[in-house]
């Protein structure tokens, strides 16, 4: 009741103070008739307040985000269906829903009151131009008695997930060379011991099914080894983001963090639907939840989106080199999305390289992102790298990534070529 009473809206509260002051005029000046009016405005908001503290409400909410995975800037649709699980029908409610501003404003709803098991449907869309994991939700429902006196609210503490995936272009197919044939980390070691027991292995992956370890070549070799009995054969690419403060400049979605995001969703989405074993990797190490799985193109590249979509900058200048291995084209085909090199990058390239069958870097004039700014890249990326034997070119704000992609084709094209 006192939960009630505090409802009481602008308009109760008016036929309140309105009822009152009836009352005690019609008294002083001896207007019988007027008391009764005045009781009779008193008593109405009390009594919607006594009906809406003794309704015993069972609201039910059933939240729909399609779909859950969108690419930034599409749209998705919010679906709502509210239920009243009680005997007592409601008032008219007020609903609002709950979201981050960078999906929009909050939608508000008002719904006439529904009956015992009625239903009720609602729907709206949310839209991001900014990548990332958010919450749609909570709900707030607040009900109202038929005339307005009396205003209570509850709430639903249940959210939904929408993912916004960074933007990506569809990119042209070009040869890479290497991993791009078939030759990858993938490739099977073949034991001959001259006996009827001879099996192909590979290294063990976390995953593996521990029946299928090859305990004789693992002693061999000083490592898990597992049998690669009816496995196809399947190229592997990894996909390398640096996404360290100090090689991006500007700030927000006009970043050049924000352009190597995308450059590395579009590059990596492209490979696995050509195929490929795509894992991602960032200047902080392998994320797990986008390794390696022999899985679809359209199953892989939902993971990969999703890591992408919640990468953030790295302070640490410092990169992560626990999942190189150091066996020479462990790695397969390796395409690197790089900010600004420095020399202290230089020992951890080389090891990439080393680490790769095939190294290919799509490298950001990171100065052209801010070029206000004073501080500078120690030397373009592009041009240290090719230094050093990879293959790679620059983009700069602007460039359509297809066609810088279509240049590092041809590049690998002239070096084949050459070689």
């Amino acid at each position: 009741m006192r939960e009630a009473l505090a409802g009481l809206t602008v308009r109760g509260r008016l036929f309140l103070a309105a009822g009152v002051t009836t009352v005690v005029c019609a008294m002083i000046v001896g207007q019988t008739p007027l008391v009764r009016i005045g009781v009779l405005v008193t008593a109405l908001p009390l009594l919607a307040a006594v009906w809406i503290g003794r309704s015993r409400y069972r609201l039910a909410l059933t939240r729909t985000v399609s779909p859950q995975l969108v690419a930034a800037g599409q749209p998705a649709e919010v679906q709502l269906t509210l239920t009243n699980e009680s005997r007592t029908p409601t008032g008219v409610l007020l609903l609002e829903d709950h979201l981050p501003y960078v999906l929009g404003t909050r939608p508000r709803f008002v719904l006439e009151g529904i009956g015992h098991g009625w239903r009720r449907h609602v729907t709206y869309q949310v839209r991001s131009e900014v990548r990332g994991h958010f919450d749609v939700g909570p709900m707030s429902v607040r009900v109202t008695d038929p005339f307005g006196f009396v205003e209570l609210g509850r709430a639903f503490h249940t959210t939904a997930s929408l993912t916004v995936t960074p933007r990506t272009v569809t990119l042209p197919g070009i040869p890479l060379g290497g991993a791009w044939t078939g030759s990858g980390d993938n490739r099977p070691r073949a034991f001959a011991t001259g006996s009827a027991e001879d099996v192909t292995v590979r290294e063990y992956r976390r995953g593996d099914d521990l029946r299928r370890v090859h305990w004789r070549s693992s002693a061999r070799v000083g490592e898990l080894m597992v049998r690669r009995e009816e496995q196809p054969w399947q190229s592997r690419a990894t996909v390398f983001l640096d996404n360290r403060l100090v090689s991006h400049r500007g700030q927000g979605v006009a970043s050049s963090l924000e352009a190597a995001v995308s450059a590395a969703a579009s590059v990596a989405v492209h490979l696995s639907q050509r195929g490929y074993a795509v894992r991602l990797v960032t200047a902080s190490g392998e994320d797990q939840g986008a390794a390696w799985h022999s899985r679809s193109a359209g199953v892989n590249t939902a993971p990969l989106l999703e890591a992408l979509a919640v990468v953030q900058v790295e302070h640490s200048a410092r990169l992560d080199t626990s999942w190189i291995s150091d066996e020479p084209g462990h790695g397969g085909l390796l395409l690197a999305v790089l900010g600004a090199v420095t020399d202290n990058d230089g020992p951890f390239l080389k090891r990439l390289q080393h680490h790769a069958a095939t190294s290919a870097a799509i490298t950001l004039d990171v100065d052209a992102w801010a070029p206000h700014l004073a501080q500078s890249a120690d030397k373009l990326a592009a041009t240290a790298l090719a230094a050093t034997g990879w293959r790679a070119v620059t983009l700069r704000p602007g460039d359509h990534l297809e066609v810088v992609w279509q240049e590092l084709g041809r590049l690998s094209t002239r070096q084949q070529v050459g070689a």
